[in-house]
């Protein structure tokens, strides 16, 4: 059966969302969590669908981020990535995280990170499997007591030729399209990550 992915189209999507999260992942969420990722970086997140039959629950998502880090790094985050457990073992979550990666670097990402249980082997199967690696160990980092590995994936910067008079740039990370009004937030990710993702 083929599978439709799409991207976070708004409000009515949340409690799809929150549902398939909070069903599969460990950690709790508040629906202010879900919104702060969402509502800000839409275009960074996506929903899977089973074509055949339609429907209207989604069978996996991921919701993701992307923001200066310390004024000095264009960084993505996949804050959470859940796929149903009827569903798994058919290439959904890897599309899922492809489909953001390509957004990310449209918007010009320097590197992505995430954090996953350090026993989480099939998502660490997948997250290396698309070139992210180990940087460090986080010792508790779950409520649940578990460790958890920071990954990184380091992306190449296209050739800039200075004698290049076009004027693009990519888009404005938490801008807002069309008003030139740029989000800015106050959270950290090195010093308040609190969302996790398996």
């Amino acid at each position: 059966m083929s599978v439709i992915y799409r991207p976070y189209s708004g409000e009515a999507d949340l409690p799809y969302i929150m549902d398939l999260v909070q069903s599969e992942l460990s950690e709790p969420y508040v629906i202010y969590t879900f919104r702060y990722f969402l509502h800000q970086w839409p275009h960074l997140s996506f929903l899977a669908y089973p074509s055949n039959p339609a429907s209207s629950t989604p069978i996996g998502v991921i919701v993701c981020k992307q923001s200066m880090h310390r004024d000095v790094s264009n960084r993505g985050y996949i804050a959470m990535l859940s796929v149903s457990k009827d569903w798994r073992k058919r290439g959904i979550a890897s599309t899922l995280v492809k489909n953001s990666l390509d957004a990310m670097k449209e918007d010009g990402v320097e590197e992505i990170v995430l954090e996953t249980e350090y026993d989480n082997s099939a998502a660490l199967a997948l997250y290396e499997s698309l070139g992210f690696i180990r940087e460090k160990r986080l010792y508790r980092f779950y409520l649940n007591g578990k460790d958890a590995f920071r990954l990184v994936l380091s992306v190449p910067q296209p050739y800039s030729d200075d004698s290049d008079t076009t004027g693009s740039s990519p888009r404005s990370i938490g801008s807002i399209p069309g008003t030139g009004i740029i989000k800015v937030s106050a959270y950290d990710d090195d010093d308040d990550d609190f969302v996790s993702e398996r």
